[in-house]
């Protein structure tokens, strides 16, 4: 899992973060739980990268809560989305 106060991944039968001193009891969430900044930052990344590095980013912080839940997803879209933001920018520049 990871502690909900610093994002580290710390052991699954700890009490209390060993990075942090944050206990971890409230910090345990399901893996049920879907991260929807990650879907929406995935999706956006493909159509407007701006929202969609930003929702991507923002994310992959969120799936520090979610024991690492849309991680990938997220990172994808960060990519994805920096990817076309370069494109954009050579483009640009071309055009000067």
């Amino acid at each position: 899992m990871y502690c909900k106060n610093c994002g580290k991944e710390i052991d699954d039968r700890a009490e209390v973060c060993i990075y942090c001193g944050c206990g971890t009891r409230q910090a345990q969430t399901t893996k049920d739980e879907t991260n929807t900044l990650a879907i929406i930052g995935f999706i956006f990344s493909f159509l407007f990268a701006v929202v969609g590095l930003i929702c991507s980013i923002l994310g992959y912080r969120k799936a520090a809560e979610l024991n690492g839940n849309g991680k990938g997803l997220a990172m994808a879209g960060i990519i994805i989305s920096a990817v076309w933001l370069g494109i954009v920018i050579i483009a640009l520049i071309a055009q000067l």
